[in-house]
């Protein structure tokens, strides 16, 4: 299985998922580097003769606690392990995670990995064929490897007009980028789940706005308004 990934330029870029070997690899090297920040501070409290438990507490036990969370808010998805191995939280829609969605999978962590040594997040991820652990599942995420990524051009929605292409409907001009955008959409759920209701609606909305009678196929018709107002606004 792979997550589609549209950027702003209108390019999908296609993630496979994340091996579980991935996954393992970069929880060890997280825990690495909790090793070593454990072991620097352990150092710098004895060197600084630091015996107040509280303080050893919130120095060392909160940032080991919130390690993941933390760094997966402002990493974007990646702890230092999942840098290293190239793989990121997304959502399952392919779009990035937000605040709430690595909190909940932070907090199921707890269930996922601690309880029978990561045991349960294993079997999960081997199971369930989209790459979540228990904690995914409730977050809406998943992990995808970042190495090997697929660029496709969406070459069905954006055509590149010919140098000498005449557009066939000079209205397009009263488009902005916002109606060119709501018609890639309709045309891509036309073309991913077969659903025409959205092509239908948004030509006959293209057709009312800009004054147009035309035979051609809604599908088709589509394209040609996209084509025209590559072709226009690329002057």
């Amino acid at each position: 299985m792979q997550v589609k990934v549209r950027t702003t330029q209108n390019v999908f870029i296609h993630y496979p998922l994340a091996s579980v070997g991935d996954r393992i690899a970069a929880y060890l090297i997280d825990l690495l580097v909790i090793a070593v920040f454990v072991i620097a501070m352990v150092a710098l409290f004895i060197s600084a003769q630091i015996q107040v438990m509280w303080l050893w507490i919130v120095m060392v036990g909160a940032p080991i606690l919130f390690y993941h969370l933390l760094f997966e808010i402002f990493m974007n998805g990646q702890s230092p392990g999942k840098y290293a191995m190239k793989i990121k939280v997304l959502r399952v829609d392919g779009t990035p995670a937000t605040v709430g969605n690595y909190t909940l999978r932070w907090i199921f962590a707890f269930v996922d990995i601690q309880i029978m040594s990561g045991l349960i997040a294993v079997l999960t991820i081997a199971i369930g064929g989209k790459g979540q652990r228990l904690g995914d599942i409730v977050a809406g995420t998943t992990v995808v490897k970042l190495v090997d990524k697929e660029t496709v051009k969406a070459s069905e929605v954006f055509v590149q007009p010919e140098s000498q292409y005449e557009p066939t409907f000079p209205q397009v001009v009263q488009l902005n980028e916002n109606d060119i955008e709501l018609i890639q959409r309709a045309l891509e759920v036309n073309r991913d789940s077969g659903n025409a209701q959205p092509v239908m609606a948004v030509t006959e909305k293209i057709k009312t706005l800009l004054g147009i009678q035309t035979d051609l196929p809604p599908v088709k018709f589509l394209y040609t308004i996209i084509k025209d107002f590559q072709h226009i606004t690329a002057r």
